[in-house]
């Protein structure tokens, strides 16, 4: 009797043994996968935050290849604008210097008509003198 209770206690425990063996690795397996569920969400939200930071790079580097175009051409168009101011400034530097040959010709043509009347009425005076 007491054999056959040590016999039947001590099957009972490894029934027990059996039973608190399966749920010791439903619960691993059942963390495994709670912990594996885990990650995947977090890997999901960090995989998105490095795409969106390759995205954000590839924007920053054309912005800033446009901002080194928009310099290059700015520059251009200053170079062109001090290109055609200085044409401006020669064109008025050759302005006055033709008005300033045009004046000087008024006066030598104005000084020549002049001492031309004055020669023709002098042989017409002395004429008439005589």
């Amino acid at each position: 009797m007491l054999s056959s209770l040590i016999k039947e206690h001590q099957t009972k425990q490894a029934a027990k043994r059996v039973i608190q063996e399966q749920k010791r690795k439903e619960c691993i397996a059942a963390a495994n996968d709670l912990t594996q569920a885990l990650v995947d969400h977090l890997n999901v939200g960090v995989a998105q935050a490095y795409l969106n930071q390759k995205k954000l790079d590839a924007e920053a580097k054309l912005l800033h290849q446009g901002a080194i175009n928009f310099s290059k051409q700015t520059q251009q168009w200053l170079a062109l604008v001090e290109n055609f101011s200085s044409a401006l400034k020669e064109i008025g530097d050759v302005e006055n210097w033709a008005r300033s040959i045009e004046n000087d010709m008024k006066i030598v043509t104005d000084t020549l008509e002049n001492a031309y009347k004055m020669a023709q009425e002098q042989p017409s005076s002395t004429q008439n003198n005589q």
